[in-house]
């Protein structure tokens, strides 16, 4: 019994200081799980008072599209009302008056023209706001400039079919003799005209708006390919920089004959000019121009233009790849162009009346020197609202590469190489005229007459053979007339009938007949 009492004893003793060892720890975990309770709790508050706060701003903007909401019923419902007592006015204007009624016609009547005013307004508000919305969609060109950069061109298609012998098949400008191996007639298709431009519009340098453009086609020749003449080569056209003041331009680069501003109308023939050699001056020149504007009255003005050009003589390229001086390079001195014009505003429509001069001075070697000049005239006069007369007409000497003479420069009876042999300019005339019929604002009829004259006595004492062509042609004459079809802004059709009769020196004339079918994009 009292070895069981001691053993009881014993086994207190250690539940005791177990008791007093755990205890600490109890606590200390007690207190750890006390902890992570009331950080657990601090979480659960922090995501509550987050979700109050997003409620409360849903809440907000829940009231505010309410309120906004609110706010156009209250517009819409003002606006059907303002609708209604207009629909009204216009009922009680289109009323016939009474007799008692008599009284009250003035005030209707200026009901009625405010009402007008207010619609034309709307009209006129809801166009612009359609062409800036038309504006802003377009798909804009990106430019490595950060100005503005404009894509232009034409594709043009053009399906012809020739009767007799033609310098040229698809855009011919002579007729020329028929060989052995001449066909009766050919028959083709070409997209060769087509164009590409890029116009770019820069800043404001001195006061003056800048620009520049460039314009290209695929005229420039054929491939050395099987089936290459359907694989026209690209050719620059144009390209220029310009500045403009409010009344002062400045041209410089690579242009038209600004001293011979107008052609006929034709989609026929745009790798060149429309009766160029048969009275259209024409040419692609490098040049620097001044142009100035002067208010004359309300409904006139006056264009002055006046620079220098490139002398070019209308001779080809003595080398494929490296340039050498034409006959009027050779001379030091560039070509002098000016163009004098008055325009005058009848009824909406334009009148212009032009002249223009040009010279250079050509140096054909061994001291032999040619004084090439012209002089211009050109009129656009419409005729009522539907017909409009246009013309240009020139004489001149030594005018070959400006398309005069029929590319013919200068002739010379013996030995070129030879000291003594001298070097004359050819004289010639020539011109065009068209009239013009607007049948609708997409329906236009045109026929034209052109003739270029080179002066046979002159080719007959000095002998030919010297132009472009190798043979003396003494007249070229062009017919044409044709219409053009433009359904929508950016597509046009056009069929075109050209008779061309071309002289050579003292024998008979070559004749050619060409009918022309286009279809072309614009974009």
């Amino acid at each position: 019994m009292l070895r069981m009492a001691e053993g009881n004893r014993i086994l207190w003793v250690f539940l005791l200081l177990g008791a007093v060892f755990l205890q600490p720890a109890a606590v200390q975990a007690q207190s750890e799980s006390r902890g992570e309770s009331e950080r657990a709790t601090d979480s659960v508050r922090t995501l509550l008072e987050q979700m109050q706060s997003q409620v409360q701003e849903l809440s907000g903007q829940v009231k505010a599209l309410k309120e906004q909401q609110d706010e156009e019923r209250r517009e819409s419902a003002e606006l059907r009302k303002e609708l209604e007592e207009t629909k009204a006015q216009l009922m009680a204007v289109s009323k016939p008056a009474a007799p008692m009624e008599a009284e009250s016609t003035a005030p209707a009547a200026t009901s009625q023209s405010s009402i007008e005013d207010r619609i034309a307004k709307l009209e006129e508000n809801q166009q612009l706001t359609d062409s800036k919305v038309a504006e802003q969609s377009q798909t804009k060109v990106e430019s490595a400039s950060k100005y503005r950069l404009r894509l232009s061109g034409m594709v043009l298609f053009n399906l012809y079919s020739d009767r007799g012998s033609v310098d040229n098949q698809d855009f011919p400008e002579l007729a020329t003799a028929r060989t052995t191996l001449s066909s009766d007639g050919t028959f083709g298709g070409s997209l060769r005209q087509s164009q590409i431009g890029l116009e770019g519009f820069g800043p404001t340098v001195a006061g003056a708006r800048t620009s520049g453009q460039v314009q290209f086609d695929f005229a420039g020749g054929f491939a050395d390919a099987p089936n290459g003449v359907s694989f026209g080569l690209m050719r620059l056209r144009t390209a220029t920089v310009q500045f403009d003041w409010d009344k002062t331009s400045v041209i410089v680069g690579q242009d038209t004959l600004f001293l011979a501003p107008l052609s006929p109308t034709s989609i026929a023939t745009l790798a060149v000019p429309a009766f160029a050699y048969s009275g259209n001056l024409w040419s692609w020149t490098p040049q620097l121009r001044v142009e100035h504007h002067f208010t004359v009255s309300e409904n006139s003005s006056v264009l002055v233009q006046g620079g220098i050009l490139d002398g070019l003589s209308g001779d080809e390229p003595s080398a494929q790849y490296y340039r050498y001086p034409t006959w009027g390079e050779k001379s030091g001195q560039p070509a002098y162009a000016t163009r004098l014009s008055w325009t005058d505003t009848v009824d909406g429509q334009n009148i212009t009346l032009g002249a223009g001069g040009y010279y250079d001075r050509q140096d054909w070697g061994l001291s032999r020197s040619v004084d090439a000049w012209a002089g211009t005239v050109d009129l656009l006069l419409p005729l009522g609202s539907q017909f409009e007369f246009s013309g240009q007409f020139y004489r001149g000497r030594a005018v070959g590469g400006l398309g005069g003479g029929i590319a013919q420069t200068a002739v010379w009876n013996e030995n070129f190489l030879d000291p003594a042999t001298e070097v004359y300019g050819l004289d010639s005339m020539g011109g065009w005229a068209q009239l013009k019929y607007k049948a609708t604002s997409k329906l236009q009829f045109n026929g034209a007459f052109g003739q270029d004259n080179p002066f046979a006595g002159e080719l007959r004492e000095y002998g030919g053979e010297q132009g472009y062509y190798r043979a003396a042609l003494s007249k070229n004459q062009t017919i044409m007339t044709n219409f053009l079809f433009q359904p929508k802004s950016d597509i046009v059709l056009s069929l075109e009938y050209r008779r061309i009769k071309t002289f050579t020196l003292d024998s008979t004339a070559n004749r050619a007949n060409i009918i022309d079918m286009s279809v072309g994009y614009i974009f």
